[in-house]
């Protein structure tokens, strides 16, 4: 049965890859992979969702370049920071929509915003402070003009280009408004956890309008960042039953406690192969069953994903441009505009 799932998703990969063709551009990066693929470009159209590429032209003509630069900066230092913001801006937008609402401390009025949600994003959401230093600049050369939730869409795109050497760049359409609203227990309700089956995830996805595809290629984010121990400690990862491959799994149980909890509960690299680096190793990984989540081996439970993570894995260039296509689709989800919402002088207060 493994055989032939093997043959079918290599028949699949092939079309995916002739398919490439009909999109028209051409990437010089690609390399002598022995494929001529013409790429998708990632640019958007000039508008989507009522967000304009260039947005701050007149408002704030330097915002993005005022962005790139703290980010640049801080990613440089601490690599890690780089994959908070990818993260961050993921889990924005999976609750209320990318409106920065994940920015927002808590507060008498609101003890429990989206932030302090248990697991998904305390204690391990990482980047705030740079954030609030790309938005204290920006502040300062122009009051009030860009928001909260644009300067959190920047500063993932621009920690991708670091952490990729470049390799995954892309215009971001902005006009973003920051919203009002944030709860912790939305969060726990939209963020799909590293537990989720392969039904399950698409599932989730497909509710904030995005399809197996982009779950393919936005689970590549996994490449690089760190994970503590509980998520897949608890969900038996480490057992001998899982699928995961036996060295990694020693070496993990060699770092993790048997139960962790809230006082002892370290951290390990999500890829072991190239930990700080934004690349296409981690399909080479669920490939080799050298994943931590039960989320990322679900990858290989159907046709369709598993011949979508060899192409990403072993066709050079592919899961980047995808990437960065994908990156720009996940950034518009339920994007608040106009009078719908407003534009923070601190993001982590409502006006």
């Amino acid at each position: 049965m493994a055989a032939k799932l093997a043959v079918v998703a290599l028949l699949v990969l092939l079309g995916s890859v002739a398919c490439q063709a009909d999109y028209g551009y051409s990437n010089p990066s690609s390399g002598s992979s022995g494929f001529n693929i013409p790429f998708p470009t990632p640019t958007p159209s000039p508008s989507a969702g009522g967000l304009a590429v260039g947005f701050y032209a007149s408002t704030c003509p330097d915002a993005e370049n005022i962005v790139r630069g703290v980010v640049e900066n801080a990613v440089k230092q601490n690599p890690g920071i780089g994959a908070g913001l990818i993260r961050m801006l993921f889990h924005d937008c999976f609750v209320e929509g990318c409106d920065a609402s994940v920015l927002l401390d808590p507060t008498a009025a609101n003890s429990q915003p989206e932030k302090l949600a248990i697991p998904p994003n305390f204690p391990s959401l990482r980047g705030f402070e740079v954030i609030d230093a790309a938005k204290a600049a920006l502040e300062a050369a122009c009051p009030g003009k860009v928001s909260c939730a644009d300067t959190l869409a920047f500063s993932a795109r621009d920690a991708s280009a670091v952490l990729s050497d470049g390799n995954i760049n892309f215009t971001v359409p902005a006009g973003r408004r920051d919203g009002r609203v944030s709860n912790s227990s939305d969060a726990l309700n939209f963020l799909p956890p590293p537990s989720f089956n392969l039904s399950e995830l698409t599932a989730s996805f497909a509710a904030k309008g995005l399809d197996v595809d982009d779950l393919v290629v936005l689970s590549g984010a996994h490449t690089v960042g760190r994970s503590h121990c509980s998520p897949f400690v608890s969900d038996g990862r480490l057992n001998a039953s899982s699928d995961m491959n036996p060295g990694l799994a020693a070496q993990l149980r060699s770092k993790c406690p048997a139960s962790p909890n809230a006082a002892n509960d370290p951290t390990v690299a999500q890829d072991v192969v190239t930990p700080v680096r934004l690349d296409n190793q981690y399909y080479r990984n669920v490939l080799n069953h050298s994943v931590l989540f039960t989320s990322d081996t679900a990858l290989l439970k159907s046709v369709r994903t598993t011949a979508a993570v060899l192409l990403n894995a072993f066709v050079p260039g592919v899961w980047e441009h995808k990437f960065a296509r994908a990156m720009v689709k996940m950034a518009a989800i339920e994007v608040k505009t106009g009078a719908n919402g407003e534009i923070r002088r601190n993001c982590r207060v409502v006006n």
